[in-house]
């Protein structure tokens, strides 16, 4: 999963960066994109890596990219390069400042930055959907695509994000590749000053979050980045007394996840206990293509046992002495913690 950070200039993405993926990167001007990967911390996998002591354990990974910040006199706009380099990316967290920062004009405003960048994301998208519609009658396209596109256009000009737009009433796949900002699952990250880091978000602003269908999370990336380098003992003292539960980064997972419905499935064995990130409701056949594609291609069937089975019963072969090992068809959905050896043919 590739998430791309986002934000105009000053609003202490680079920061946030640093703080998501340990790394040190410069924070100030620049033009390139900086990419970063984090394991996603999993109790699941750590326990199942204890029972099995295999070669290697894998994690699930998130990698976050520093899309560079926009500056100059309209602090505001995005420009085409911009744009281009956050169509890139599979999901975007806008980081918006929250704080007082010297190097910029003006008191701190996350909800009119939120807006300032929505409308840029509307504009951007309707000038790409008006040029499609256009061109896909003239060339006399389908009705279904042609179909797509107007209701696209429609939901731009009231100025609601595609988006909100339901899976049943509009077909995703006739508008791959045009890199649509305002459909691209959107998280909204408060980057505050140390002393409002545990408050909660405005419920104003959270309710425009939610209109826009997107999640949000507060944070102090400056602190946070100095947490992130601590013993696990130490951080969440220094968390308590910020009265934070968690960290940045496990709150950022945590959201990211449920923002774009994303569960784990495992597959173990003395080799490695890897985990495996796919979209809730995808079906056995489609996941082991995650493993290897011949798998999806050869697939016969997936034997299948529930992590909480499994733990249960303490090893895979008390799970089928149980008779609660599934064999399952290639139609057969996938469940958040599933362990699952697939047999194939090819």
């Amino acid at each position: 999963m590739k998430i791309g950070l986002v934000g105009f200039g000053g609003s202490g993405k680079t920061t946030v960066f640093n703080t998501m993926t340990g790394l040190d990167v410069p924070v100030g001007y620049g033009g390139e994109v900086r990419l970063g990967t984090v394991r996603v911390p999993d109790e699941r996998i750590d326990k199942l890596s204890g029972i099995f002591s295999p070669k290697k354990t894998t994690y699930a990974e998130m990698s976050f990219c520093d899309v560079p910040g926009e500056h100059g006199s309209d602090q505001k706009g995005l420009s085409p390069r911009g744009l281009q380099q956050i169509r890139d990316q599979e999901a975007l967290c806008l980081v918006l400042r929250d704080f007082d920062n010297p190097a910029i004009e003006g008191a701190p405003d996350p909800a009119g930055d939120l807006e300032a960048f929505h409308t840029e994301c509307v504009f951007a998208d309707l000038d790409i959907v008006e040029k499609r519609l256009e061109r896909a009658k003239k060339e006399k396209a389908t009705p279904q695509e042609i179909a797509a596109f107007e209701l696209a256009k429609a939901t731009l000009e009231e100025e609601r994000p595609i988006r909100l737009v339901p899976e049943a009433d509009l077909d995703r796949a006739l508008l791959r590749g045009f890199g649509l900002l305002t459909d691209r699952p959107l998280l909204v990250a408060v980057n505050r000053s140390e002393g409002r880091a545990g408050d909660p978000m405005p419920e104003a602003l959270e309710r425009r979050i939610a209109e826009l269908g997107a999640a949000g999370l507060t944070l102090c990336a400056s602190v946070e980045a100095d947490i992130a380098g601590m013993e696990p003992d130490d951080q969440a003292e220094f968390l308590r007394d910020l009265g934070l539960s968690a960290s940045a980064l496990d709150r950022f997972i945590r959201a990211a996840y449920g923002l774009l419905d994303l569960i784990s499935f495992f597959t173990v064995g003395p080799d490695e206990v890897r985990a495996w990130t796919i979209r809730r409701g995808t079906k056995a056949r489609r996941a082991s293509g995650k493993i290897h594609s011949d798998l999806e291609r050869g697939f016969i069937r997936a034997e299948v046992t529930p992590y909480a089975v499994f733990i249960e019963h303490g090893t895979e072969a008390g799970v089928k002495a149980a008779g609660k090992l599934q064999v399952e068809g290639q139609d057969y959905v996938v469940a958040d913690g599933d362990i699952m050896h697939v047999r194939f043919n090819v």
